[in-house]
């Protein structure tokens, strides 16, 4: 499964002028129409072990403006395979974009309480499962695992721009873990969280060590621009997204991307980069999610 090459754009203002700084966009957000950004990187492998395995159906767990779920239900329509998504809370009467996309591309939807979804990945619950859709591949809630991680290793491979450092959104660490990897320990990658706490730096250190036994030093976390946590968002993050998209002609969405950007010239602004450092910034899609968002009004 070959996914094409995507773009890289260099966005210019002012401040990266008085800062002596290059910023360079990997536009991922533009490889695939539906499945796209990192989740068809994470998905790529996933979907040849499955069927490799002789499997027809895909398993997989999200929330209800799951970006997970909505790859995953349009990975299954374009590639032939039967989906499943466990959604966690109550079943909804009126659909939300995600939900009724998923739908349409033929996902079941299967809602399970959050007592119960908190404990999906126990035997019981998983033998549950097995007992009532019968023999399905199943991805992880975020669709990080090592055949993930092995998708995602593939951005460093496809740039063909020298750059210093290398930045991407952080929600489950897959994303993080495969360019850390494929770095292999060289420049330095920083990764723009969208959760709250500090709980990512040691989760991305454990994937990393069962992927590939390893450990390195050229990369962090940071926390700082998580608006409050995940799906959180504030006026001042809409603003800068509708800013960015008007002067660039990039879109962003509030979950990831925005979060990052925004991050990304704070820190530029406050001279964390040092003076002549080209940053290429990792745009991870998930583009979708906005169906659920009136931006002009939320500013």
């Amino acid at each position: 499964m070959q996914l094409p090459n995507t773009p890289i754009q260099e966005i210019h203002n002012s401040l990266f002028e008085k800062k002596g700084i290059r910023v360079l966009v990997k536009r991922d957000d533009l490889n695939h129409s539906v499945i796209s950004g990192n989740k068809f990187r994470k998905l790529k492998y996933n979907l040849e072990q499955a069927k490799a395995e002789g499997h027809n159906t895909l398993l997989t767990f999200g929330g209800a403006f799951s970006n997970h779920i909505y790859a995953v239900a349009g990975a299954g329509k374009t590639f032939g395979f039967k989906t499943i998504g466990v959604i966690r809370g109550e079943a909804h009467e009126k659909l939300n974009p995600t939900l009724a996309f998923a739908k349409a591309q033929g996902m079941h939807l299967h809602y399970m309480d959050r007592e119960t979804y908190r404990r999906k990945d126990e035997r019981e619950v998983l033998k549950q499962l097995e007992k009532q859709f019968g023999n399905y591949y199943m991805l992880p809630e975020g669709g990080t695992n090592e055949l993930a991680i092995k998708g995602c290793e593939e951005v460093i491979t496809e740039i063909d721009q020298d750059f210093d450092v290398i930045t991407c959104p952080v929600g489950t660490g897959g994303t993080l873990s495969g360019l850390i990897s494929g770095l292999n320990g060289q420049k330095k990658v920083l990764g723009f969280s969208s959760l709250k706490g500090n709980f990512l730096q040691n989760e991305v250190e454990q994937l990393l060590l069962t992927y590939s036994a390893s450990t390195y030093a050229n990369w962090v976390v940071n926390s700082e621009y998580h608006f409050g946590g995940y799906a959180r968002v504030k006026p001042d993050l809409i603003r800068f997204i509708l800013e960015f998209e008007d002067t660039y002609d990039i879109p962003l969405e509030p979950i990831y991307t925005g979060k990052m950007f925004y991050g990304l010239f704070d820190l530029i602004d406050k001279d964390f980069f040092e003076k002549g450092a080209t940053i290429m910034a990792l745009h991870t899609g998930g583009l979708q999610g906005n169906a659920g968002f009136d931006f002009r009004k939320m500013k």
